[in-house]
């Protein structure tokens, strides 16, 4: 089983001072699955990072990934395709390509549960391959 990560998590991981930050070590400690993290959400995850702490900051949370700590898992362009249709349907909501992207992966990797501090999105959306998602924490 694997799951995917979302930026929140990224974000307070990497900032000590993070509301979520205890939240976020300690779930991640708990799971024993692989844990995703797309290409969108490591660069919004990238640049707010740098926005925010600065860049070795942003450079600890790249090496991360460069470690293999969390994998990374491309976008195809599939994916950008089911993004744009859910950016149209969601478009009241406004949910943006990055959350978009997040449902197409998951809905192509068949993928149920989401690491996310952004419940308001990821409640709203049904995605094709499951009723809904299992959000964590």
């Amino acid at each position: 089983m694997a799951a995917l990560v979302d930026t929140g998590i990224l974000l307070a991981l990497a900032n000590l001072r993070d509301a979520n930050h205890k939240a976020a070590i300690t779930l991640l400690s708990s799971l024993h699955e692989a844990l995703l993290v797309s290409m969108p959400v490591l660069t919004e995850a990238a640049y707010l990072t740098n926005r925010v702490l600065g860049v070795e900051a942003e450079a600890r949370l790249v090496a991360s990934l460069g470690r293999g700590e969390m994998q990374l898992e491309e976008v195809t362009r599939s994916d950008c395709l089911r993004a744009a249709e859910l950016l149209r349907t969601y478009a009241d909501a406004n949910i943006g390509f990055v959350d978009a992207s997040l449902v197409a992966l998951a809905e192509r990797l068949k993928i149920q549960r989401l690491l996310t501090l952004d419940r308001r999105h990821f409640e709203m959306i049904r995605p094709r391959h499951c009723s809904s998602f299992a959000i964590l924490p």
